[in-house]
């Protein structure tokens, strides 16, 4: 004969058993088994939240550094046919060969006698006398030298400044102004030479271009190309740290790409 399942009751079912249930002590504890596993849920979520927000806004803030950090310009030029680039220049005719000039011979002439107003005439002590004067030396006292002042030396460039060397007219005339002034090399377009060169140069206080180099390169003739349009860059606007302009590394990746 089959057993009837009997279910047991439940702890506060035992307790307000012969209590007045609807009292709001027994609704609480209905409730409490819920209430405690949706706070631990909400408790969760919310150091969750605490701990992955600041990691996530950190990534978010590098990224948008780096694109603006980063600058890619693109130089796109048709693949010319081998025929038509120009033949190399004939080599310079050498030297003319130096040619030693003999000069004539001439002749001395004799003179029998000197003239009168050729005579050298010397100065008696006493003529000599009106014509040579005596001067002092005087010391200059120390303080009255010339000093000879060394120029300073150029202050080592900063990787990261509190403000940042921008080029007139900002990140958009930058692009204008490499790709109207990059010229693809003919012998890169015959060989079919591409890639992306990387050129480091300084922004000095002054807002001048130096220290060009090359980080990352990928053929001689494009990383000259990339470095003579970068020599020519009109002056920026130094950087500045603590108020002041400081001379700034910047960096700028430059493609040359062949359709």
């Amino acid at each position: 004969m089959a057993k009837d399942n009997i279910k047991a009751p439940a702890f506060d079912d035992i307790v307000f058993a012969s209590r007045n249930k609807e009292y709001g002590a027994y609704s609480l504890r209905k409730k409490y088994k819920p209430t405690v596993i949706l706070a631990i849920l909400i408790g969760i979520l919310i150091l969750s939240t605490l701990i992955i927000a600041p990691y996530l806004n950190a990534k978010a803030n590098e990224s948008a550094a780096r694109k603006e950090k980063t600058i890619e310009i693109e130089a796109k030029m048709m693949e010319a046919p081998v025929d038509q680039v120009a033949p190399p220049p004939p080599p310079p005719p050498p030297p003319p060969a130096d040619i030693v000039r003999q000069a004539a011979y001439v002749p001395p002439v004799v003179v029998d006698s000197v003239k009168p107003e050729e005579e050298v005439q010397l100065l008696t002590a006493e003529e000599a006398e009106e014509y040579v004067t005596n001067t002092e030396v005087v010391d200059q006292p120390i303080e009255q030298m010339v000093e000879v002042q060394e120029a300073e030396p150029e202050e080592v460039p900063f990787y990261v400044v509190e403000e940042e060397a921008t080029f007139p007219g900002g990140l958009t005339a930058l692009y204008d102004y490499i790709g109207k002034n990059l010229q693809y090399p003919p012998e890169a377009v015959e060989n079919n030479i591409q890639g992306k060169v990387t050129v480091r140069f300084c922004v000095t206080s002054k807002g001048t271009i130096n220290q060009i180099s090359v980080l990352k390169g990928v053929d001689a003739a494009l990383d000259a190309e990339a470095m003579r349009v970068v020599s020519t860059l009109p002056p920026f606007k130094p950087g500045k740290q603590g108020g002041r302009p400081v001379p700034v590394w910047y960096m700028l990746p430059i493609t040359f790409k062949l359709n």
